[in-house]
C-alpha cells in the first residue's frame, strides 16, 4: 500500500506501533468511550468498538454472513478472492475495494497499516494473538452445528451493532428454524434402515471425505439420509477408494468445488459402487459459499439435500424459487432464473 494513501488513524498507529507491541489481549476497560465488550466464541472477553468501521474478515465462510448483515462495504480486508468465490463478488461488489490476502495469516502490521479497527478470525487462528498484541480487537467464530452457526450469525450482528444486522439476524434465525422444522416433519418418521447411505466427498485428489460430528452429517440427517461414512468423525478425513466401496453409499455427494468425477480417469473399484453403479453421484451447489460447508446457505441446502434424497416427499420443492427468494431477502440480490440455476449447478456467474 502507498504510505500517502495510508488513513490517518492507520499512520497514527504505525507511528504508536512500538507502544502496541506490549502485550495486549483486546480487553480494554468496559467503561471506555466508544467501546463495549463482546464474549466471542472462543469465550474470550474482547472490547470492541461501538461502530467498526474497517474490518479484516479472515475466515471464508464468515464473509457472507458479513455479506448478510449488510455489512460488506466495511470489509478493508479479505481472505475472499474472485477466482474462488465468483458468486460473493458479483452478489457484493464493494468487496473488490477490499485488501485481497493472499493466506488467512496476514501480518499484524499490514492490518494497521490498513486502517483496521476490528477483525474476525476462525477460532484457534494464529493471526489473532500477534493482532491483538498491536492493539487490534479480534473475535474468534466458528460452527460446527446449527446452534453455534445461530451464535455465530447473532455475534456478528452484536458487534456491527446496527439496526439492519440485527434485524436480519432474527429474520434468518426464525427462517433457518422454520426450514429445518418442516424438513424434518416430513423425514424424521423415516426408518434409519430406510433412509439412503450418503457419502459427502470434499476432495477427490487427495480422496477425503466428511464424517460424523460434522455440519455436513447435520445436514445429511436433517435431509432423511444417514452418513455413509461410518467410524469416521470430524471434516475432510483421508480415506482410500478401498474404503468407499466398503461402505458402499446408496449416493455421493461430491463438493462444488471439488473438481469433475470423471469415472475414465478413475480406477475400476468405483465402478463398484453402488451410487457410481446407479448413476447417484451429485455435484452440490455452490453461491456466495459452498451450500455443504460452514455458511448461512445451510437454509437452502436442507432442502436441496432432502429434495435430492426424497423427491416423493418434496415434490414441490424446486430449488429455483427458495434460491431466488433467499438471495432476494438475506442478500438484497435480485437474482435471475438462470444465475440461480448456475449456483444450484455449482456454476461461476459468468
Amino acid at each position: 500500500m502507498d504510505m500517502f494513501n495510508i488513513p490517518l488513524t492507520a499512520m497514527r498507529r504505525l507511528l504508536l506501533l512500538p507502544l502496541l507491541l506490549i502485550p495486549w489481549n483486546g480487553n480494554a476497560d468496559a467503561a471506555t468511550p466508544g467501546r463495549r465488550m463482546i464474549v466471542d466464541q472462543s469465550g474470550q472477553t474482547i472490547s470492541v468498538p461501538d461502530a467498526p468501521s474497517r474490518i479484516a474478515d479472515l475466515w471464508f465462510a464468515h464473509t457472507e454472513i458479513m455479506v448478510m448483515l449488510g455489512a460488506a462495504s466495511l470489509i478493508a480486508v479479505t481472505v475472499e478472492r474472485p477466482a474462488s468465490d465468483p458468486w460473493v463478488f458479483r452478489i457484493a461488489p464493494q468487496l473488490s475495494k477490499a485488501i485481497q490476502l493472499s493466506n488467512t495469516t496476514p501480518n499484524a502490521e499490514s492490518l494497521l497499516a490498513a486502517g483496521v479497527d476490528l477483525a474476525f478470525a476462525p477460532s484457534g487462528s494464529p493471526a489473532a494473538p500477534a493482532a491483538r498484541r498491536v492493539g487490534i480487537p479480534v473475535l474468534e467464530v466458528i460452527f460446527t452445528d446449527v446452534a453455534s452457526l445461530v451464535r455465530c450469525v447473532d455475534l456478528t450482528a452484536d458487534v456491527l451493532n446496527t439496526v439492519q444486522a440485527r434485524r436480519t439476524a432474527s429474520r434468518y434465525d426464525a427462517y433457518l428454524a422454520e426450514v429445518i422444522h418442516d424438513v424434518r416433519r416430513r423425514t424424521d418418521p423415516i426408518a434409519m434402515q430406510a433412509r439412503p447411505r450418503v457419502l459427502h466427498i470434499e476432495s477427490l485428489h487427495p480422496l477425503k471425505v466428511d464424517g460424523n460430528d460434522t455440519l455436513i452429517d447435520t445436514w445429511i440427517n436433517i435431509a432423511g439420509g444417514r452418513n455413509a461414512a461410518i467410524g469416521l468423525s470430524g471434516n475432510q478425513k483421508p480415506v482410500s477408494v478401498e474404503q468407499i466401496a466398503a461402505w458402499n453409499p446408496d449416493v455421493i455427494i461430491v463438493g462444488g468445488k471439488v473438481g469433475v468425477f470423471d469415472l475414465s480417469q478413475m480406477g475400476s473399484l468405483w465402478q463398484s459402487v453402488k451410487a457410481v453403479r446407479e448413476k447417484k453421484v451429485f455435484r452440490n451447489p455452490v453461491g456466495v459459499f459452498s451450500w455443504d460447508r460452514y455458511g448461512v446457505e445451510f437454509a437452502l441446502q436442507v432442502q436441496w439435500a432432502a429434495r435430492l434424497l426424497h423427491p416423493a416427499l418434496f415434490r414441490s420443492t424446486d430449488m429455483v424459487g427458495p434460491t431466488m427468494q433467499f438471495y432476494r431477502d438475506y442478500f438484497s440480490y435480485p437474482l435471475r432464473k438462470d444465475e440461480a440455476q448456475k449456483i444450484i449447478d455449482s456454476q461461476p456467474p459468468g
